[in-house]
This record gives C-alpha cells, structure tokens and sequence, in this order.
C-alpha cells in the first residue's frame, strides 16, 4: 500500500494547478479556444475532452444532489463559463474517469457542451481515487457530514488504512475521522435529519451517547419540534447517562447476594437501558413489590411520558 503513495492534504491544488478556486469574484473562466486537445499520452495537463468520453467516478463520495443549486451552477456557467476545470484519470483508450467535479460534469451535459476542460492527472490506485475525490469534495463542494464519514469508512474498508493514515493523508486530526465516523451509527432517520440541515453536528454527537436507538429518536422528535439548542440536548443526554450517583451506590448495598437480589437487579439494569434513568425493584418474600422510576426534571418526566406512549402504541 505504500508503493506509489501520495501524501494527500492540501488537496488538488497541490497537484494540478495551486490557487485556482471556483466561484469566486476575481476567477475567470479560461477560453475554450486557449485549451488544447488532449495529446492521448500526457499526464498532469489541463485539456479539452469530449463529454461523452468521461464515466463518473465509482468511489465519488458524494450522494445528494441539490436540483436548485445545479440550476444555479448551469446558469453560471452559461453567464461566465466553467470557473474550475473538471478533474480526470486516463481510463483506456481514448477513455476518461472522473475524479472529481461530477456536479460541474453533470451541469455541462444538462446545458448541451459537447467539450470540457479538465485536469488530467495520474491515479493509479483505488485508494488514490478515493482520497482524491474525497480532498476535493470537501475543499470545494462541501459534503455534509454523512458522506463525509462513508468516505472515510470507505477508506479504512476498501483501501484498508487506519484512521491515523486517513487523518494524515487528508489533513484532519485522528479524533476528528473518528467522531466522523462514528455519526453512522445513528438511527437513519437521524442521519437524514443530519443532511437535511435540521439538526447541527453538534446535536448529532450528543445523540450517539445514548444507547437506546428509541430515546435517540424520541430526542430527535424534541429538537425539531421543541427547537432545541445543542446544550440543552448535551444536559438532556447528561441526566439519562448520570440520573444519580449516590443512589445507584446506596441501592447496590442494599441489594445483597441471593438469587433473587441477582434476579432483581437484572430486571433493573434491562429497565434502566430501556428507560434511560435510574430503576429501583423492591420485592417481598411472597413475590409483590414495587418499580420505582426516578426523574430528575420535568422535561426528564416528559420524556418518559412520552417513551411509555411509544410503548404502548408498539404493542397495541
């Protein structure tokens, strides 16, 4: 895997022509006149290609789509051209695979071009092609997070590189690949929620400390409903996780070491993963007894409230 490694980081720019940003005030689109064919041999070139010679790119982290901004990205390009040359990998003869700019591609094939300039570049591996698309993406197009973090997975699966590798290759701090990474552990619909914008990063990585998928969701019904600020979703996930040290310590003494204190504190573990707070049994030699359920606020009694409706709803 180190044969031929690039180190990645400072993204294409490093590698084709350092500067050059699209979309921006001072940026001017080079004629088409100005860019050569392609020589079907040279590496490292900016030329002008066929469009219908290009295929997407497999490993293109990204997976949404926005229809308004291609709408918006076609009409600036027809008003003052293609800002940011597409980038490509030699694919065969006479063959081209995007690497990245498939949302400039895309536009140019809706407006009609029949050309378009492009960085040709060498990328021999699957693990340069994925990094590559991956750099470019984020510097440029701006992914949202869950496609951030499946292109990051995708690197440590198909290429089989360690988060340390990963976070060197692309520039980012270890910590930061794994608190991405860690974002696809979330329930689905929270993920959406994620890309759709309707919760922050920072609600997200609150809600992957619980461990109850349902409390997750029920959560996530709060935030867009309720509107809640991060903090307050950080001190909501604190008292599910910490309901109340002193009485967890004080209801384990008590318990003592016969079966059936074994038994009991079973029951009060598995209640207290499903309710996500403190679980108190009392039983009497002849079987009766008492739950005791504790909160600890009135949005804590809320929640629970809530949960047991979802409960009950499940099983009706």
């Amino acid at each position: 895997m180190t044969k031929g490694k690039i180190v990645l980081g400072r993204g294409l720019g490093a590698l084709i022509n350092p500067g050059t940003k699209e979309n921006t005030g001072n940026a001017i689109a080079l004629p088409q006149s100005e860019i050569k064919e392609d020589d079907g041999l040279t590496n490292d070139i900016l030329a002008r290609l066929p469009v219908g010679a290009i295929i997407e790119n497999p490993y293109q982290p990204r997976t949404e789509f926005d229809k308004d901004a291609l709408d918006e990205l076609k009409k600036s390009i027809l008003e003052n051209g293609l800002i940011q040359p597409i980038t490509v990998r030699r694919n065969g003869q006479n063959g081209y695979e995007l690497i990245s700019g498939e949302r400039r591609l895309r536009a140019c094939r809706e407006i009609g071009f029949r050309d378009i300039p492009a960085y040709i570049i060498k990328a021999d591996t699957k693990e340069q092609m994925i990094a590559l698309a991956l750099i470019e993406n984020i510097q440029r197009e701006n992914l949202n997070a869950i496609e951030v973090a499946h292109a990051y997975k995708k690197l440590m699966d198909e290429c089989e590189l360690s988060q340390e590798e990963i976070a060197e290759r692309v520039g980012k701090d270890r910590t930061t690949i794994t608190n991405s990474i860690r974002l696809l552990k979330l329930p689905e619909d929270i993920q959406q929620s994620l890309i759709k914008n309707e919760i922050s990063m920072g609600h997200a990585r609150a809600l992957i400390n619980i461990p109850s998928e349902k409390i997750q969701l029920l959560i996530l019904d709060k935030i867009k409903k309720q509107g809640l600020s991060v903090r307050k979703v950080e001190e909501l996930v604190k008292s599910i996780l910490n309901p109340d040290k002193k009485g967890n310590k004080e209801g384990v003494k008590s318990q003592g070491t016969s079966i059936e204190a074994i038994t009991n504190r079973d029951f009060e573990s598995r209640l207290r993963n499903i309710l996500a707070t403190k679980v108190s049994l009392k039983q009497n030699k002849n079987g009766a007894g008492e739950i005791v359920i504790e909160f600890y606020s009135k949005d804590e009694l809320e929640r629970l409230y809530e949960l047991f409706e979802l409960i009950t709803k499940t099983y009706n």
